[in-house]
């Protein structure tokens, strides 16, 4: 466009008010673009960017920034989950979409298009809330033998108030759990209280001290004390240990085996002790495929009831598929899934595959390729054959992307596991960017 000026304020109008976060930077990492929704998202002022590194603008992060990672690789990210604590230590989940920009072939920066999600988030992080009940036990599908006696311990733990540690993946359905726990020891719906420990670990135990101001017999629910950091675990320990057992119910979680938290030096010896009074190990959905179907059937019977659906069931076809699926997510993976599904339903009784979400259609197709023996990938192109050196490039470009892709994007773990330098990997991915 030979002479953009006379459009400079239709696209400061747009970025000003459009509902995604934009930023953009350079090679440098120097911020060009920050737009007001993203200073809503992540909390900083431009004039608090323009003279920090990228580097130290993300220190406050728990993760990797994916506009790092796309400077650093020179190749697209679509869709990637983030959730973190932002400046003012709020808890954020956004869907980014990052792009590189070059500019004669040459890398000039990259452009971050960020989609908040935190409340939709919180709706699905704890499953059926949406429905204003209390989280009872009964409200929990327990069909499998081991979801039973995880209700069945859970009910003891409610029933001496002792400490109770939760031991389970994301979205397996801890707070659902705790909130169980909650119901069956306190006739007070509002005393539940779930403190998050990938908020900055002070306001947490400034929380706890807090309440503890109040004459009220709270459940706490410690949300991943893994996540907070040795000293604020000990910290945290010294003010539960003060605490009356008889009045509070306390409840812990972590993400996976205490024990080699503890040996990783993530998880407090002293504090895993203090909590596992009681250790109560939530299942995998997918080790437990038989509550599947069940929590299906009342995801659909409590939908119906409050929004008048006219939604009845899964097709056969979709049922096995759903029994096929991994879930890697989960419970919570299982329930963003139905609230997408039906969302998009009208007049239909059934959920039919072509009602199923592309991006699920698809996860379900990678999971089957992955399933399948070798010599499926070697010869599906069989009235197609490649030469070999372009075989090998596209083999080398799917093996690599791959990856980067279970290393979220980390090039340094990528490298490890490819057994090349960092800067190897980085010379193979423009490499083959420019294939």
């Amino acid at each position: 466009m030979k002479n953009s000026e006379p459009l400079l304020p239709f696209y400061d109008f747009i970025a000003t008010n459009v509902s995604v976060g934009i930023h953009a930077i350079d090679v440098t990492g120097k911020t060009i673009i920050y737009n007001t929704k993203m200073k809503e998202i992540e909390g900083f002022h431009f004039d608090e960017l323009a003279d920090r590194s990228i580097i130290e603008l993300f220190s406050f992060r728990q993760h990797e920034s994916t506009l790092m990672r796309v400077l650093q690789t020179g190749m697209k990210e679509i869709n990637v989950k983030q959730t973190y604590w932002n400046k003012n230590g709020h808890e954020i989940t956004t869907i980014n979409d990052t792009f590189p920009l070059f500019q004669k072939n040459k890398l000039i920066g990259a452009i971050e298009f960020a989609r908040d999600i935190t409340s939709l988030e919180k709706l699905v992080y704890q499953p059926l809330r949406r429905y204003d009940e209390p989280l009872t036990f009964d409200m929990i599908t327990a069909v499998s033998d081991t979801m039973k006696q995880v209700i069945a311990n859970a009910k003891k733990a409610a029933a001496v108030k002792l400490p109770v540690l939760l031991i389970g993946e994301s979205g397996t359905g801890k707070d659902l759990v705790a909130e169980g726990i909650h119901h069956a020891a306190s006739p007070d719906p509002e005393a539940f209280i779930t403190l998050f420990s990938r908020r900055s670990a002070q306001s947490v135990l400034d929380k706890v001290k807090e309440l503890l101001q109040h004459d009220k017999a709270y459940t706490f629910f410690f949300e991943r004390i893994d996540f907070l950091s040795l000293d604020l675990q000990e910290q945290l320990l010294e003010v539960l240990q003060s605490l009356p057992q008889s009045k509070y119910m306390l409840i812990g979680s972590v993400g996976s085996d205490p024990i080699t938290l503890i040996a990783e030096k993530k998880l407090s010896k002293s504090l895993y002790y203090f909590f596992a009074t009681m250790a109560i190990t939530i299942p995998n959905l997918t080790d437990r495929k038989e509550d599947i179907l069940p929590f299906v059937d009342d995801y659909i019977s409590r939908h119906r009831e409050r929004f008048a659906s006219n939604v009845l069931e899964l097709a056969p076809d979709v049922q096995t598929l759903f029994l096929q699926y991994d879930w890697p997510g989960n419970l919570k993976e299982l329930e963003l899934l139905l609230d997408e599904i039906v969302s998009f339903m009208t007049t239909e009784t059934t959920v039919t595959h072509d009602l199923l979400p592309l991006h699920f259609r698809f996860k379900v197709q990678q999971q089957d390729a992955s399933d399948r023996e070798p010599e499926y990938f070697m010869f599906q192109q069989q009235n197609d054959v490649m030469p070999l050196d372009a075989y090998l490039r596209e083999a080398e470009s799917y093996y690599v992307q791959n990856v980067l892709n279970l290393y979220e994007g980390n090039i340094t773990k990528a490298a490890g596991a490819l057994g090349m330098s960092r800067q190897n990997l980085q010379y193979r991915l423009r490499k083959i960017k420019k294939q």
